[in-house]
């Protein structure tokens, strides 16, 4: 296969909002290999984020129509592209690495991939994907740990979940890498993600109930895992209950130094040093070391704190609250998909 077409593939994959860099080794190209036919990257690379008919695609690559539509329908099952329709016209777009198309490939992922992702990653995928503003994900603080006059209208997961009414579970891909790899130091519960719509979608091995999705949310709480979601006040489709050892997201701030990696939630865990026992159990729940102690006492360190909550809902002592952080340090996510990726493209100034 001619390294020419994954070559146009990485830079077409660069062009979305989310971004693809290219690194030092080149290793990103037998990482696209492993997941793109060579067939795949000669149509993928000539798209895009705009959707565009099947007769334009096909116009532009060269394909037969009937051929095109087979093409484009496999490819967005295997979540190379993405379907969708402008007003009621359907069109396909080019998927983003991340979040898109490596989340897609939890099922395929094997020993090589899982390896050419860490050294991708490690060589400055995740600086270039991760660093840019406004962040791929957010932080939703964890139930009933944030003051109801407090709480955001967008940082209520419940309230997420109340709007759908199809629910699925599957097992986190960050921790199915880092286990293929042979580094996975936790015993998180791997089956955490949940995805949901506000459309009924037909029933299978991942499917919950309402209650079951409320449940895993309250496990993933409970265990000490924190709540990301798309980066928009409208549109969030799923929540990731993620660790700062496994989850790509967070070891943007716990291992690659990139401390925006993800937007904080709009609050700060505060210490109520009358009631803290030092007991240590804060510390031990905080997924990205933003409390320590400073000569036998517990303390927030402020700019790491990105409003989890998960001390909060841990303390034994309920010495620890969320407070809002000041309006002037209030930022607020895009309204949707379409405004973060706007913005996006503009931050990183891609024309």
């Amino acid at each position: 296969m001619s390294d020419v077409i994954y070559e146009r593939l990485a830079e077409a994959l660069d062009r979305l909002p989310n971004g693809f860099p290219r690194t030092p080794s080149g290793v990103e190209i037998p990482m696209l290999k492993k997941i793109f036919s060579e067939q795949d990257a000669i149509i993928a690379s000539q798209m895009g984020r705009a959707l565009e008919t099947v007769d334009e695609i096909a116009g532009r690559t060269g394909y037969p129509l009937a051929d095109m539509k087979l093409l484009l329908k496999d490819m967005a099952r295997r979540g190379l592209v993405w379907f969708g329709k402008k007003g009621s016209t359907p069109g396909y777009r080019l998927a983003p690495f991340i979040v898109g198309i490596f989340e897609e490939h939890l099922f395929e992922m094997d020993h090589e991939f899982a390896h050419l992702y860490e050294a991708y990653m490690s060589e400055g995928g995740a600086k270039g994907i991760m660093q840019p503003v406004p962040a791929l994900h957010r932080v939703v603080p964890a139930r009933g740990s944030v003051k109801t006059e407090y709480i955001l209208p967008y940082d209520d997961v419940r309230a997420m979940l109340d709007k759908a009414i199809s629910f699925r579970v599957r097992d986190c891909i960050c921790r199915k890498q880092k286990e293929l790899i042979d580094d996975r130091s936790c015993d998180f519960p791997m089956k955490m993600c949940l995805n949901f719509t506000t459309f009924q979608r037909p029933e299978n091995d991942n499917t919950v109930t309402k209650e079951g999705a409320l449940k895993i949310l309250n496990e993933a709480e409970e265990v000490g895992l924190v709540h990301t979601v798309s980066n928009v006040m409208k549109g969030v489709y799923y929540v990731c209950n993620c660790c700062g050892c496994c989850c790509g997201i967070l070891r943007g701030i716990t291992e690659w130094g990139i401390q925006g990696s993800v937007a904080y939630a709009n609050y700060c865990a505060r210490i109520d040093r009358d009631a803290c026992t030092d007991c240590g159990t804060c510390m031990d729940r905080c997924q990205v070391q933003a409390i320590a102690d400073e000569d036998g006492q517990t303390v927030i360190i402020p700019d790491r704190c990105i409003g989890c909550g998960l001390c909060i809902t841990g303390c034994p002592s309920e010495a620890i609250e969320l407070i809002k952080r000041p309006d002037a340090e209030l930022v607020h996510p895009p309204e949707d998909f379409e405004a973060w990726e706007i913005l996006r493209l503009k931050n990183r100034g891609v024309v």
